[in-house]
């Protein structure tokens, strides 16, 4: 069915970013829908999931441009209601999320790929988003829409983090996520599924058991043990963790975790901190430190046929309603959240 007037709704309601003026900056406005054009699909959204990524754009700190009035928001799904001229991959009714980096499909992330959703492309945060077909991912057929929507970053970073280093998790090696995020649980999901020990930081004692029962085999408060490098290392017998997956910002405890020839994937610092780094420490360990960015549409498909196979189902700490979005954005600002905070739409 290729797009008209009479596939769309009448109008269509969206939230925009004010960049800078943090939450209380996000405003909901009423339009006409876009048809889609050429190559391009107009897609329901019925659920999209907040991350830490969504707080840095509305706070003007994204490393990224993004765009004045943006919709914002990277991560959501829905449902396919009309297709532009020359869409082959998807057909309306198909139900599909969207890639964070629209033309990043395959190979390594260049600078043609960094045009991004919910910052400087329009994002989910919208009652009907259009969008390049060729960003689209099918939805595993276990999950729901809210459980969909929770993938595009934190899932497809975690992934990339475990597999994208052209080695990859191994069977029997140990796994260290930092934090009790949204990277850092999928972390603990995935690295389970191939098969590794998995080590888990936190600093609040009512997750650690929520940790272990998604898959840890170990937990350190870093509250009550601040070297926590060296808990990892006692747990290891010395020899240290095969990977890090850090987005805390942790680099030094990291590298002081590692095993030899060990891998840190660097997420991010949810405190904004980046503490210097003696290099020494990098050659102490032949330690190989990557830098993540989400990942591709190629990672993305690898990633959900695992999930399939898994039937893995994501956490979903609370869901609000559309018309409470910026209800929404607070909770996942203040309440520490165990797993991902979803706005479900229509």
């Amino acid at each position: 069915m290729t797009a008209t007037a009479a596939n769309l709704p009448s109008t269509v309601r969206s939230y925009h970013v004010s960049t800078g003026g943090g939450i209380d900056g996000l405003s909901l406005r009423t339009r006409e829908p876009r048809t889609p054009g050429e190559g391009e699909v107009a897609v329901a959204v019925h659920a999209v999931s907040l991350g830490f990524r969504e707080l840095l754009v509305v706070r003007g700190e994204y490393v990224l441009p993004v765009e004045p009035g943006v919709i914002p928001v990277s991560d959501g799904a829905g449902e396919v209601v009309a297709v532009g001229p020359g869409v082959r991959r998807v057909r309306p009714g198909d139900r599909v999320t969207a890639t964070l980096f629209p033309r990043w499909l395959d190979g390594p992330l260049e600078p043609a790929c960094l045009p991004q959703l919910g910052g400087s492309l329009d994002g989910m945060l919208t009652e009907l988003a259009v969008l390049p077909e060729d960003a689209l991912v099918p939805v595993p057929d276990h999950l729901s829409y809210a459980e969909a929507a929770t993938l595009p970053c934190a899932a497809v970073t975690a992934w990339n983090a475990l597999t994208g280093d052209g080695r990859g998790v191994q069977r029997g090696q140990t796994v260290l996520a930092t934090g009790s995020g949204g990277v850092s649980l999928f972390t603990v999901q995935f690295a389970r599924l191939l098969g590794a020990r998995v080590i888990a930081t936190t600093g609040h004692a009512d997750k650690e058991q929520r940790l272990r029962d998604l898959g840890a085999d170990e937990v350190i408060n870093y509250r009550d043990i601040p070297d926590w490098h060296t808990a990892a290392r006692e747990l290891t017998g010395g020899r240290g963790v095969d990977r890090v997956v850090d987005t805390a910002g942790t680099l030094e405890q990291a590298l002081k975790s590692l095993a030899l020839d060990g891998h840190v994937a660097l997420v991010g610092s949810v405190s904004g901190d980046w503490s210097p780094v003696d290099p020494r420490l990098l050659f102490g360990a032949a330690a190989t430190v990557r830098a993540v960015a989400v990942g591709s549409r190629a990672q993305f498909v690898s990633m959900n046929d695992v999930i399939t196979a898994h039937r893995l189902r994501p956490v979903i700490d609370r869901v609000f309603p559309f018309d409470e979005a910026v209800a929404a954005y607070r909770y996942y600002a203040s309440a520490r959240p165990f797993g991902k905070v979803i706005i479900e739409i229509g």
